[in-house]
């Protein structure tokens, strides 16, 4: 008998050891990153909690929270090596913000202007027409799509 498809996800969660920690390190050592205590301490609050979108303000707020022992410019620093080595996106927003994805997987995002909150929309929910052909030299990486929403007038 075949597994439905919620048993063999849950069995996929059963197969990792079930502590965030060592899943952290796993996931560094996978993309060659040594696992440090800032990155396994950063790791571990942006990673347990799930896909989730955090500026560098945010997190810095959360590791305080927690008690971890880290400057703003470290957290600016582990959340570009980790989009660098691909277990993060960074999604910019405008000139001054940029989010940091926990989700890489290809997908586009709601920006809801007055609560400075995105939102993942499915790669099926938009169509992206012909991709202009880059200079010479250049292949696109990827498209990145971010709907501006406000809310309507009453």
């Amino acid at each position: 008998m075949t597994p439905a498809p919620a048993q063999s996800a849950q069995q996929a969660r059963a197969d990792l050891t079930g502590c965030p920690w060592h899943d952290v390190k796993a996931k560094l050592r996978e993309v060659g990153l040594r696992p440090t205590r800032q990155r396994m301490a950063l790791g571990w609050i942006l990673f347990a909690k799930g896909d989730r979108h955090v500026t560098a303000e945010m997190l810095y707020e959360e590791a305080t929270h927690a008690k971890v022992p880290v400057s703003l410019a470290t957290v600016y620093n582990t959340l570009h090596q980790f989009t660098e080595v691909g277990l993060l996106r960074q999604v910019a927003v405008d000139g001054s913000k940029a989010y940091f994805d926990t989700n890489n997987s290809e997908h586009y995002h709601f920006f809801i202007e007055d609560r400075h909150d995105l939102i993942d929309i499915p790669s099926s929910d938009v169509v992206v027409g012909k991709a202009p052909t880059p200079p010479e030299g250049y292949e696109i990486d990827r498209i990145d799509v971010v709907v501006r929403l406000r809310r309507k007038p009453r």
